[in-house]
């Protein structure tokens, strides 16, 4: 039974008292020396001392006690990723307190411990106005860490309410200087990093302390009310960037094949004008060297000229009609079936001299054949 239920008779321990008046405090310390004797091995006490309270050497004991337990509560340790900051009655004492063993009077000194190696997010989301008066829902996080544990627990009353307010103006800033093809596109990494740096810029400004790591943006839409038309803008972007792309895919298609073929015809162009140049060069210049031999000899050259110009024209001739002198009849010479004769299964002959001895040899048969019909219609 505890000894202040009803009906514990003895069980007070300050005493049995009668009424409910405040315990005796000299009965209670010579209670506590008695027990504290009987710890540390020391004798009973007199009478006298007793009744006149503690003894010097009790005392002087339990001060001792008292003064270890002050000194065992003053210490403490800060880990590798701490660091601290000591407030004696509420005045900074130290900024900063480095990894190890470190002891600071209790009651007297309060130690503040924060994690400076620990990355931290923050999320936030908000709606946002764009440069071109459009609406768009932005969420992102925020990753930072404590640069400075003295400016975190001192400088701020609250980092992260500083952390939220800060974000929301430097996402609110960027937006509002963007199109919203930009927030919600390919500009989103920019963004992202031009928020990272305008949000550095304000909490160093402020003092906080935070160090921004990183920014991403997770979400970047218009509002759920418009997402239906949004959708169909983008379906739209889409097919006029896809029919660019093949426009562009032919261009550069038929372009270096124009220039090819346009090329090719400089080129060609540029062959045959040297060929005729060359060709008419030459030409003169054989003429030149003709009329040279025409001047020496000018009956041996004309009829090379003849034979030359009947050779040209017998050479694409299959069929030549000659005129028989003394009649009136046409003869008749199969080109192509002579050649085949005289040259068998070989490739037609152009021997020219060959052709008119045989043509000289035909005229001379038909004149005969002539002859010998008159001397028999003369006969008859």
């Amino acid at each position: 039974m505890a000894w202040n239920e009803s009906g514990g008779g003895d069980k007070d321990p300050w005493g049995n008292r009668g009424d409910q008046g405040p315990p005796d405090l000299d009965e209670a310390i010579r209670k506590l020396q008695g027990q504290l004797s009987g710890l540390f091995g020391g004798g009973g006490s007199t009478g006298g001392s007793s009744s006149g309270g503690l003894s010097a050497g009790s005392i002087g004991l339990l001060l001792v006690v008292l003064a270890g337990l002050y000194t065992f509560s003053g210490v403490y340790q800060v880990d590798e990723q701490e660091r601290g900051v000591v407030f004696r009655f509420g005045k900074v004492m130290e900024q900063e307190i480095t990894p190890g063993l470190h002891w600071n009077p209790p009651l007297i000194d309060q130690v503040e411990l924060v994690n400076v190696t620990q990355v931290q997010s923050h999320s936030h989301q908000a709606s946002m106005l764009t440069k071109d008066e459009n609406i768009v829902d932005i969420s992102l996080t925020v990753q930072w860490v404590i640069a400075s544990a003295a400016d975190y627990l001192i400088n701020v009353r609250d980092p992260k309410k500083s952390l939220d307010q800060a974000t929301e103006s430097a996402l609110r800033h960027v937006a509002g200087s963007s199109t919203m093809d930009q927030v919600i596109t390919d500009g989103r990494e920019a963004i992202a990093i031009e928020v990272q740096e305008r949000l550095r810029s304000y909490l160093s400004m402020y003092g906080t302390g935070i160090d921004i790591t990183k920014v991403n943006i997770d979400r970047s839409a218009p509002p759920v009310q418009v997402q239906e038309a949004f959708n169909d803008v983008q379906k739209a972007k889409e097919d006029q960037q896809k029919f660019i792309n093949q426009a562009t895919a032919y261009s550069q298609q038929i372009v270096p094949e124009a220039r090819g073929k346009a090329q090719r015809q400089l080129e060609e162009a540029q062959a045959y004008r040297d060929r005729v140049i060359a060709r008419s060069e030459g030409e003169a210049e054989r003429f030149e060297k003709l009329l040279g031999e025409y001047r020496g000899a000018k009956q041996v050259t004309r009829d090379r000229l003849y034979i030359d110009a009947l050779e040209n024209v017998f050479k694409n001739a299959s069929k030549v009609m000659v005129d028989v002198e003394g009649g009136n009849n046409m003869m008749y010479l199969p080109l192509d079936k002579l050649t085949q004769q005289s040259g068998g299964n070989n490739a037609p002959s152009t021997d020219v001299n060959a052709l008119r001895r045989e043509v000289e040899q035909l005229r001379r048969d038909v004149g005969n054949s002539r002859s010998v019909s008159n001397n028999r219609i003369r006969s008859n």
